[in-house]
């Protein structure tokens, strides 16, 4: 395995790692750290650095938990945010019922502060979640949203960040971009199985509209 950065000793006086995910990550404790990741997160002394092995890419700094993954598409970045993002609100629960049941508009009409309920299932972990659209960029195909009430967010979670960016692929395919910020209250920190349930959830959504979007050609065009 090769660290991200280097020398370890010149970097720190004491380092106490632990695994996060296995094979993926190691957060690394260091009081005297005073430098910048190469994610150009600023440090102090507080802070934590996160070495990053394989991706998935995760990093942990004061007070926050940031999780980037990257995911390969055969739709066309155009169509597939046409899809997901754009008509997101009435296509997944239509493709993945057993995941979500609705998505309203309870404040707002789609555009940045727009405020959405989606409700679960009947059996779910959680009945429900709000999120506050935070940027919509039809030109380079970028989402931003926060997840602020329901869900795991409460007592240790202050709010989740999430971004999403469909880039082109050379193929002609694309490539889904996540990236979710998850802010913590205190000394609170993300666990690997959360982190692991909202990826899978994530995926499957993903995966349930480019479903949709192979066996329905003229969709979205």
């Amino acid at each position: 395995m090769t660290h991200i950065m280097k020398p370890l000793s010149d970097l720190m006086d004491k380092i106490e790692a632990e695994a996060l995910l296995s094979g993926s990550v190691y957060k690394c404790q260091a009081p005297q750290l005073k430098k910048r990741t190469k994610f150009n997160q600023s440090c102090n002394s507080s802070s934590y650095v996160v070495f990053l092995l394989s991706s998935p890419k995760v990093f942990v700094y004061h007070g926050s938990f940031h999780y980037e993954a990257e995911t390969p598409s055969v739709i066309p970045a155009a169509r597939l945010f046409k899809a997901f993002i754009l008509d997101g609100d009435n296509l997944i629960p239509k493709v993945a019922p057993q995941a979500v049941s609705s998505v309203e508009n309870i404040e707002g009409n789609g555009g940045p502060g727009t405020i959405k309920k989606i409700t679960f299932p009947e059996g779910s972990p959680f009945k429900y979640v709000k999120e506050r659209v935070d940027e919509v960029d039809h030109v380079n195909f970028k989402y931003s949203y926060s997840v602020i009430e329901g869900g795991v967010v409460g007592d240790k979670l202050e709010k989740i960040c999430n971004e999403i960016k469909i880039v082109a692929a050379p193929d002609g395919g694309s490539i889904l971009k996540i990236s979710n910020k998850y802010h913590t209250k205190g000394d609170h920190e993300m666990n690997a199985e959360q982190i692991k349930i909202g990826k899978e959830k994530a995926e499957g959504l993903f995966r349930a509209v480019e479903s949709y979007l192979l066996a329905h050609s003229d969709a979205y065009n």
